[in-house]
């Protein structure tokens, strides 16, 4: 019709089947309205993504007609089937159009729970679309071809995968599946496009386009209502935190959140820091059978100005744990005699899975899609992964998927090849870089877990750390609903990996893994940064989307030195603070005592939640510094593949 032709040239058709039945009287031979012909699509519609199905012109679908096949009989799921009718109001659920049909129905993706479908090799196609609010749809019979086009269609906008249950059953928005999606290049996609990706996967979102999203979203949450413009700014907010899979914070139900009240930190020290530790310095501290010297001496020094790039080869695998501090020369050697043999026996076997192997093992099939493609999008900026065929690009992929025998339950997670990249790139080793990439990822694997427990835990310590060093700060934030600093997201999930230059991250982390001077600097790091834009985050009255906004695109313009400057004084000042809340010093890890100062004038029952943290040994020694703004070695010359072919190449 005229009014149908006018309707889908203000959409964008995605997917178009004719030929697809309703079988209305399953089971009655005789019965001529059993089979009903109609069309499928896949709609972009209003900035959203619809399913709708469409009865076709009477003489259309007689034409079309066939008996059933007795092999639907199987499958007694269809028996089962009900078209539950329940009033809707929003227009995005089933709903009869005109009148004309009451079979036809439309629906959004956003509603879809899961798929059904048929046996493979078992006849006709179909499927049975099941919705969130319980409305199962009429079976979908695919009588001209079959379904495996609308499922590529679908899986444009949500993610779909098995159920553990029943394989036939297709779920969408599973958590595991979301959580280890690849990355995607977000920056070029239409409107549609982001909305729908962040609604898909927002660790993707998250990852890439988190401020490209934002304007979208408040777009899609408003839609052609009037009414809706004047919505809160909160509908954004609970919208992020439902995205996320498993993110969403209730301060009532989580624990370590604590009443902060206004507490006198006392002046903030200037802090300086100093040059590089050299190799002569670090071979000073070594004695004659290979054993460190004087190992919290050599921490202190690193954290205050990392390393020199030709010594962290050696220096990073004690950092990381592979080596232990106290180990002879001998039995570092005979150490990676045995991880060697480890290594090379769990690359083994994933290199001895068969391709009819792998295809009967999904996890490891997906596993290897998704390391393929993050392979392929790593970070180019230096000679050892320039280059489609480069050794270290093919070494990231060979220990990455070792790692999944390693640790077959969590397997790969996007992400992860952006905290090897680094290792391998100092390491010029597989071996080396894989135990201290193993290494890496016992301190980071809380990150990367389902339910991410660990990444609510940091972004409820950072809040509580936020708000006793500026409560009007996080009082703003709150009141733009960015209270629970969601936009650290990516900062915390791969350890500031994309907010600073390849060679600034690698003296970043090494001070990290000193873990001086407490527990959890890392979220003394943001606090920095936070710290930093507070003034034009404020002053130019930034709301949810602009903040964002602001925050994604600090990424490469953060001054390293100058952060951890910062990080340090905010610890110092912390540390020397006569009465912290007990919650920050479990946070920082700062020994606490139920003794107050004898000046102190509080009363007793305001003690309570008070204790005194005395000074770490850590600030007790005085090493010789140099400003931030003097030289260092913050320009290692660029590793060249060639001279090292031997090791950078695969086994």
């Amino acid at each position: 019709s005229v009014a149908a032709g006018l309707h889908h040239s203000l959409s964008n058709i995605i997917y178009e089947q004719e030929g697809v039945y309703i079988h209305s009287s399953f089971g009655k031979a005789n019965d001529q309205d059993s089979l009903i012909s109609g069309t499928l699509r896949v709609l972009e519609k209003d900035s959203s993504s619809v399913v709708e199905w469409t009865q076709a012109p009477k003489e259309r679908a007689h034409r079309g007609s066939e008996r059933l096949n007795s092999y639907e009989a199987e499958w007694d799921m269809v028996n089962t089937v009900s078209f539950k009718k329940k009033p809707h109001t929003n227009g995005d659920a089933p709903s009869h159009r005109n009148g004309k049909s009451k079979w036809s129905f439309l629906f959004s993706l956003t509603d879809l729970k899961s798929i059904k479908q048929n046996k493979e090799g078992m006849g006709w196609s179909y499927l049975v679309f099941c919705l969130k609010d319980d409305v199962i749809l009429p079976a979908l019979h695919f009588h001209q071809g079959d379904s495996k086009l609308l499922i590529d269609s679908l899986e444009k906008y949500v993610v779909l995968c098995e159920s553990a249950q029943d394989k036939r059953t297709l779920l969408v928005n599973c958590q595991n599946k979301s959580l280890s999606q690849s990355f995607e290049n977000l920056l070029d996609e239409p409107a549609y496009g982001l909305i729908q990706k962040i609604k898909k996967d927002p660790y993707t979102a998250t990852m890439v386009g988190f401020s490209k999203v934002t304007n979208y979203i408040f777009d899609s949450l408003r839609g052609s209502d009037p009414s809706a413009h004047q919505r809160p700014p909160s509908e954004m907010a609970d919208f992020l935190s439902d995205a996320i899979p498993g993110l969403k914070i209730n301060q009532q139900e989580e624990p370590g959140f604590e009443v902060i009240t206004r507490i006198d930190l006392g002046e903030r020290p200037v802090v300086q820091r100093r040059e590089p530790v050299s190799l002569e310095e670090w071979t000073k501290n070594i004695d004659s059978e290979g054993r460190i010297l004087n190992v919290d001496n050599m921490k202190q020094m690193i954290f205050r100005g990392g390393l020199s790039h030709a010594l962290r080869k050696q220096a990073w695998k004690f950092l990381l744990g592979y080596f232990p501090w106290d180990s002879t020369k001998e039995e570092r050697t005979e150490l990676q005699k045995q991880k060697t043999d480890e290594y090379f026996r769990m690359k083994l076997q994933w290199k001895s899975v068969s391709e009819e192997q792998e295809k009967r093992n999904s996890r490891l099939r997906d596993y290897r899609s998704l390391i393929e493609k993050d392979v392929n999008r790593t970070d180019r900026t230096n000679k050892f992964y320039e280059g489609q065929d480069n050794p270290g690009l093919i070494l990231l992929h060979d220990i990455l998927m070792t790692y999944c025998m390693y640790d077959f339950d969590l397997g790969y997670v996007q992400g992860m090849s952006d905290l090897l990249s680094p290792v391998l790139y100092v390491m010029e080793n597989e071996v080396d870089a894989f135990w201290c990439f193993a290494s890496y990822m016992d301190q980071m694997h809380q990150n990367f877990e389902e339910q991410m427990q660990g990444m609510k835990t940091q972004l409820i310590q950072l809040s509580t750390l936020l708000r006793l060093l500026d409560s009007g700060f996080c009082s703003y934030l709150e009141s733009q609903d960015s209270g629970y600093l969601y936009f650290c997201f990516r900062w915390l999930l791969i350890r500031f990996k994309r907010e600073f230059s390849f060679l600034d991250i690698l003296r970043l982390w090494e001070v990290m893994w000193t873990e001086l001077p407490c527990k959890n600097f890392h979220l003394l790091l943001c606090c920095a940064i936070l710290e930093s834009e507070k003034q034009q985050i404020m002053e130019k009255h930034y709301g949810f989307n602009e903040i964002l906004k602001h925050i994604n695109e600090l990424s490469m313009k953060i001054d390293v030195e100058d952060v951890l400057c910062k990080a340090e004084a905010i610890s110092l000042q912390m540390v020397k603070c006569k009465e912290l809340p007990q919650a920050v010093c479990e946070i920082l890890g700062l020994q606490d005592s139920e003794v107050t100062t004898p000046d102190s004038d509080i009363g007793e029952d305001e003690n309570v939640g008070m204790t005194s943290c005395p000074t770490s040994s850590f600030y007790s020694n005085s090493l010789p510094v140099l400003a931030a703004s003097e030289a260092r070695d913050d320009n290692p010359p660029e590793i060249s593949v060639s001279p090292n072919v031997s090791r950078l190449t695969p086994a």
